[in-house]
């Protein structure tokens, strides 16, 4: 039978938790630039400018249609090419996940936004707000709060999505776990507890989903999905 010995991967946990941190790196760096591109982008479709409206559609569809993978890959060796400035694999990440979190993120936004009853739009013009007034000041507040649940969800795919930074040498948590594997000679170990750290992590911040769904439930608020 096999015979356990996770005293390597404990000796050497420190590794693991530099790749977690790393992890958590990409994915705020992700969120903290795909929330306010992807709200860019969705009030750039609700225009109905066609000079606004198709470039903002056309970025959207591209990234929630081709594979993170791919994008990761063009970013990573293709890009470089283009612009001729060297990508670092953390910025080839966050340039990746950040553009494509954005294009979920806008239909998110574009579905909470119209999901607010019209006549929230007249009573703000019948106080006399402009459009961007009564956006900002009536639509976007209830809009955002509608959207919160769909959000988490997001983030916790994000995180997920994450794992394919290995592949280009960064050292996220997965990758740092491949090292580790190959250094001790124990990869059953070790991908054991790469897999409960996955699991912590992801499971706490889909709780706090859970009950953010409860309570906006018990307000009386939907949720966009």
């Amino acid at each position: 039978m096999y015979q356990w010995d996770f005293a390597p991967v404990l000796a050497n946990f420190d590794l693991l938790a530099l790749g977690l941190l790393n992890t958590f790196a990409v994915t705020g760096t992700a969120l903290a630039f795909g929330v306010p591109l992807g709200l860019a982008l969705a009030l750039a479709r609700l225009t109905g400018k066609p000079l606004l409206a198709w470039p903002a559609g056309l970025l959207i569809e591209v990234f929630r249609t081709t594979p993170p993978l791919v994008q990761l890959f063009w970013f990573f060796f293709a890009l470089p090419i283009l612009i001729r400035v060297e990508m670092t694999p953390f910025m080839a990440a966050a340039a990746t996940f950040s553009i494509q979190s954005a294009a979920f993120f806008a239909e998110v936004f574009r579905g909470g936004i119209v999901s607010i009853e019209r006549g929230q739009w007249e009573a703000g013009r019948a106080i006399g707000m402009t459009h961007s007034q009564a956006m900002r000041r009536i639509i976007l507040p209830q809009a955002v709060k509608r959207m919160i649940p769909a959000f988490m969800e997001r983030a916790i795919e994000l995180m997920k999505t994450t794992t394919l930074v290995a592949v280009v040498s960064y050292a996220d948590l997965l990758y740092q776990a491949n090292e580790l594997a190959q250094k001790t000679f124990r990869p059953l170990e070790v991908l054991t507890v790469a897999a409960l750290l996955y699991f912590v992590c992801i499971f706490a911040v889909s709780l706090a989903s859970r009950a953010l769904e409860r309570r906006l439930a018990v307000s009386g608020e939907t949720t966009v999905r």
